[in-house]
């Protein structure tokens, strides 16, 4: 975990000095589900980002493992039948916010990130809408996406295929602090 959030601030330091440079080792990630026969949730509080500020600069990562489920049995078919965890242990989002909100003002403010979005080793090129909020010096990032499994290699057994939905639902919350 602390390697992934050393990358990620690694990615960032490079020429970086001195910019507004943000973090955030607690990043709520929630995946859902809605089926026909059982829906699916799933929770993560050890996603990782880092933001640049001056640049809109933006990474994200999300071990897979840490996705904790209310059923033992489904997290581990999760874990081994369909993402592959071993082989493939993070979901990651390196991008750039396309907007340049103030980060110096109270506010909220609709942003959207263009960038890689890498699951289950499949890279795709995603531009994924949000919202910034500015709130005391505190700067937290929202946003809510569908993933399509198709979209990135996921089999669905045909003998479970009314128990798992084709897309599954993502919401991500982010608070940074500013890196020092």
């Amino acid at each position: 975990m602390k390697y992934i959030g050393l990358i990620l601030l690694a990615w960032f330091s490079i020429n970086q000095a001195g910019q507004d440079i943000y973090a955030c080792k607690n990043a709520v990630v929630t995946i859902y589900s809605k089926a026909p026969i059982e829906d699916i949730d799933a929770r993560s509080d050890k996603g990782t980002s880092v933001f640049n500020a001056a640049t809109g600069e933006l990474a994200f990562s999300v071990p897979i493992r840490s996705f904790k489920f209310d059923k033992a049995r489904m997290q581990e078919h999760f874990n081994e039948n369909y993402m592959e965890s071993d082989k493939y242990p993070q979901a990651t989002f390196k991008g750039k916010i396309n907007e340049k909100p103030d980060v110096t003002k109270d506010g909220t403010y609709p942003v959207t990130a263009a960038g890689i979005f890498e699951v289950h080793g499949v890279k795709q090129t995603r531009t994924i809408a949000g919202k910034l909020t500015v709130n005391g010096g505190a700067i937290s990032l929202s946003s809510e996406f569908m993933v399509a499994c198709k979209d990135h290699k996921i089999d669905i057994p045909q003998l479970v295929f009314h128990n798992i939905a084709e897309t599954i639902r993502v919401q991500v919350n982010a608070t940074y602090t500013p890196y020092k």
